[in-house]
């Protein structure tokens, strides 16, 4: 939608069925102000303020952490709300927070001033209820994104907050995250107390549509809330782990075969030798090439005795070869820089160690 302050804004699809929910469930109050249809342009109009105000929200996020350096990747609006992409996390718990607090802050402050304006200013009916919606709507985000529990802003504060007070952001991230979980059972509760006990239902009418467009919506952000302190709570545990991460440690052993040697024959050197992994090289030993193991999943075995290996290898560029001491987070920004699903290994003196293969790096990290 545009690249403010250089950001990328993007909204998604599901934004406009919110708007059109929105716009139906507000426009009855709107027709006690202005007849219809003009009623629906001006509930249209809520819903479009009440995401301009999640807009200024994030935007807010993003500023701030653009001030302290950090790269921001993109804005987007979507069903819940909205979210902004920070590449890296703030260095210290002081700029964690200032860029939590910068969301929320800045809506309370534009809340503040709608109440201003209609304390103050003689609006016509049309304009004063719009003031009144963009208050509320403000009002609204900074007050449930200031929630305690990630992955709400009220979340990373707490997560500040004890970092600040043990040392370790990891001790913050598993706090808040609980605490996530904790609220977000609540938003769940609340919406079935609404459902049950609602004007609707306190009247006698039993639980009427209001009633389950609540219980509805809180399942949402409940299941929204929870999904996000469940995957706070598991990449600190995945970070546990990245320090015992080593090349050596996921190594596959490989296989050496030149180009010419047919598949089944260096499948079978494979089995006899309990490797993992096909390298192709020259006839002095240099590599040239890995064979990919999707490749050799795909050949039919009637097919492999007639295709030579090295017809199943790709060349093996910079990116492709690194060192088998790397480990912890150095071997993850080296499979980062170079996306590959295998790569070769090789000693400080240029011999090759063995294959390291990206499924095997995924599955150090599967069960957490």
């Amino acid at each position: 939608m545009g690249r403010p302050f250089g950001i990328p804004v993007y909204v998604s699809p599901s934004w406009f069925v919110v708007a059109a929910l929105i716009t139906v469930l507000f426009e009855g109050q709107v027709n006690d102000v202005v007849e219809r249809p003009l009623s629906y342009a001006v509930a249209f109009t809520y819903a479009v303020l009440l995401y301009g105000s999640v807009f200024v929200h994030e935007l807010s996020h993003a500023v701030t952490a653009r001030a302290f350096r950090l790269p921001v990747r993109s804005v987007t609006l979507h069903v819940l709300g909205g979210e902004t992409a920070i590449e890296r996390e703030a260095p210290t718990p002081g700029r964690e927070f200032l860029i939590a607090f910068a969301g929320p802050l800045v809506n309370l402050v534009l809340a503040g001033l709608g109440v201003l304006a209609h304390l103050l200013l003689p609006l016509p009916g049309i304009a004063l209820l719009l003031v009144d919606a963009l208050t509320f709507a403000n009002l609204l985000v900074g007050v449930f994104n200031l929630l305690p529990g990630l992955p709400l802003d009220g979340g990373r504060l707490i997560r500040a907050a004890v970092w600040k007070a043990t040392g370790h952001s990891r001790n913050g991230a598993i706090i808040a995250g609980w605490v996530g979980r904790a609220v977000a059972v609540a938003c769940l509760f609340a919406g079935a107390w609404l459902a049950t006990y609602g004007t609707g239902a306190a009247e006698g009418e039993g639980v009427g549509g209001i009633g389950w467009l609540a219980l509805l919506w809180s399942a949402l952000v409940a299941s929204f809330i929870w999904v996000g302190a469940t995957q706070a709570i598991r990449a600190e545990h995945i970070r546990d782990r990245i320090p015992h991460l080593t090349a050596r440690g996921l190594a596959r052993r490989a296989v050496l075969v030149t180009p010419d040697v047919p598949l089944a024959e260096a499948i079978r050197r494979t089995h006899h030798d309990q490797a993992g992994a096909i390298v192709i090289t020259d006839h002095d030993g240099r590599p040239l090439g890995l064979v990919s193991e999707k490749a050799v999943t795909a050949t039919p075995e009637h097919r492999r005795p007639w295709i030579t290996a090295g017809e199943l290898s790709r060349g093996i560029d910079d990116g492709l070869t690194l060192p088998a001491d790397l480990s912890g987070e150095d071997l993850l920004d080296a499979l980062r820089r170079s996306p590959a699903t295998e790569y070769l290994l090789v000693e400080p003196d240029g011999s090759i160690y063995g294959v390291l293969a990206t499924a095997d790096v995924d599955r150090a990290f599967a069960g957490i």
